[in-house]
């Protein structure tokens, strides 16, 4: 139907996200870049000039380390995050309609709560005197508390829980679009259970497994909460560096070249994810 309305019209819908576009992404990123762009002023925010001494100093060990230790973070995330989520998502996808409904409102229930709150829960449940270490204790089965939170094992169980919905949801719905009957077909013409789930199932899974795993690596690249609460004096990733340049360093220029090169690091990443594993981003990207 869309292909019958005249030009005129289709520019007329295409207005209110275009808008949208440009006032919260494309507006920001601007002001971001200008920033960077800017000498820092002594008493905070920037001052008219240009440099890219700010851009060079990303380039410091350090920040190439702080860079390179976010991207392991956020893979290894990623990996966990996947290996807990493609379970579920499969025996949502499969389960009779009434437990598949529960499964999915289990699965999207922790969204009614803050993100905030749910991080900092984490604290009395991993903490030394928490809900783990207590009840390990009354058990017998510890004599001191476990060393469970401030570190990167904290960090890695919030940023798993925090982004587990978001790998789930798009497998599942991947799956759930499945012709069953081709499984059974398999079956039927001798494939086993695991022959049949790596030459159907799993490949009929991967553009939900594709959309997951973005959905999950690049909020995590830049979440800088996560570390804030759970992780300890040396769990800094890059959206800490950011953040504290922001709010602590007052150094504006800097924190919005570290803002700029993240920004385009992730537009890269979405567009080879469009091109190589979303079929129709590639649709779309042949016919532009």
């Amino acid at each position: 139907m869309c292909s019958r309305w005249p030009a005129s019209e289709k520019q007329l819908l295409l207005l209110p996200p275009g808008l949208w576009l440009f006032f919260f992404f494309v507006l920001p990123l601007a002001i971001v870049i200008f920033f960077s762009l800017c000498p820092q002023d002594i008493h905070g925010g920037v001052l008219p000039g240009f440099t890219l001494e700010h851009y060079r100093r990303i380039a410091d060990p350090l920040y190439v380390g702080i860079f390179v230790q976010s991207l392991k973070v956020a893979a290894i995330t990623t990996m966990f995050t996947l290996l807990l989520a493609y379970p579920t998502a499969y025996c949502m996808a499969f389960s009779p309609k009434r437990t598949k409904m529960l499964l999915m409102f289990l699965v999207i229930l922790p969204f009614g709560t803050n993100f905030l709150v749910r991080m900092y829960s984490f604290v009395n449940i991993l903490g030394a005197d928490g809900v783990i270490n207590t009840v390990l204790l009354r058990l017998g089965i510890i004599h001191e508390p476990l060393d469970l939170i401030y570190n990167m094992l904290a960090v890695y169980i919030g940023f798993v829980y925090g982004n587990l919905p978001y790998m789930i949801l798009p497998i599942f719905a991947a799956l759930d679009r499945m012709d069953v009957s081709l499984l059974e077909a398999s079956m039927d013409l001798g494939a086993g259970p695991v022959r049949t789930f790596c030459r159907i199932t799993l490949p009929y899974s991967m553009p939900g497994v594709a959309a997951g795993i973005v959905f999950v690596f690049i909020p995590t690249l830049g979440n800088f909460v996560v570390p804030e609460i759970l992780g300890g004096a040396d769990d800094i990733l890059i959206g800490n560096v950011i953040s504290r340049q922001f709010l602590s360093s007052r150094n504006w220029p800097f924190g919005s070249a570290l803002s700029a090169t993240l920004v385009f690091g992730l537009m890269i990443l979405i567009t080879m994810y469009i091109r190589f594993c979303d079929p129709m981003g590639k649709k779309r990207l042949a016919a532009m």
